[in-house]
């Protein structure tokens, strides 16, 4: 009886003892895991910013940044020829935008002053009106009033013609900015063509048609045809932006001229 409890009491205690070690080798298994989970967090809670850091970085790199890179990276003698044209241009544009802005006026204002004036028999009085107001709509009225006592025929002949002579002034210098629209596309197809000459003059120098012998020249050759293109873009909305000016000063002008013959009838009928 006594060697049966020794031996029950041998195999408790080794049951207990396998029992330890299994729940030791478990725990210490589950801590392995939790700490390699914690490190695989770590580091893709590292990486994460490393992922999302990057588009913000390529994001901070301004428009006018990658411009400048882009201008520097083309061929300088090219490029240099297409900025002076982007100069000239918009030189001639701001010229002609503020010569149209300068010569807009109140029309109806102008035509119904002279109105007035001429109701009351003011020839000399239209005059002054017309004189110290800017113009051609002003000035066309003008002639129009110092050959009132001549015909209506002589009136109308002569505010067609100075009427002529106003709307060339208007359309002066315009002629440089389409000059400078066609130049900019073809000084960047140029500057692609000597690009592409240069490319194979590379290929034959180092015997071999490889990406980096052939992608300086070809650079060149795009960029200078990008900014080209850019220019005359830039240069067609301001053109566009002139002549829309101007067709509205020669309606103006149409209008306020037959207004005038108008009145100048009237004027003749109360004599």
């Amino acid at each position: 009886m006594k060697k049966f409890f020794a031996v029950f009491a041998m195999f408790g205690i080794l049951s207990f003892g396998l029992t330890q070690t299994v729940v030791a080798q478990e725990e210490a298994a589950a801590q392995t895991e939790t700490v390699d989970s914690a490190a695989v967090d770590s580091a893709a809670t590292e990486e994460a910013p490393a992922e999302v850091a990057a588009p913000v970085e390529e994001e901070t790199v301004g428009m006018h940044k990658a411009l400048k890179t882009k201008f520097i990276e083309g061929d300088a003698s090219f490029m240099s020829l297409v900025a002076i044209a982007l100069v000239l241009g918009l030189a001639f544009c701001i010229e002609r935008i503020i010569y149209l802005s300068l010569a807009e006026v109140n029309t109806k204002k102008l035509m119904a002053a002279i109105e007035a004036a001429l109701a009351k028999g003011d020839v000399e009085g239209a005059k002054d009106i017309c004189r110290n107001t800017r113009g051609p709509v002003a000035s066309i009225c003008y002639q129009g009033l110092l050959r009132i006592d001549e015909g209506l025929d002589v009136v109308e002949r002569s505010v067609v013609s100075y009427g002529g002579v106003q709307s060339a002034a208007l359309e002066k210098n315009c002629s440089w900015v389409t000059l400078f629209i066609a130049m900019a596309p073809s000084l960047g197809f140029l500057g692609t063509v000597i690009g592409m000459v240069m490319a194979f003059d590379d290929i034959q120098k180092a015997g071999d048609i490889s990406p980096t012998v052939v992608a300086g020249g070809m650079k060149v050759a795009l960029i200078t045809t990008i900014f080209g293109i850019i220019v005359a873009l830039v240069l067609q909305i301001f053109y566009n932006f002139i002549l829309s000016k101007i067709e509205s000063l020669t309606t103006d002008m149409e209008d306020s001229s037959i207004t005038l013959l108008d009145l100048i009838m009237k004027y003749n009928l109360k004599k």
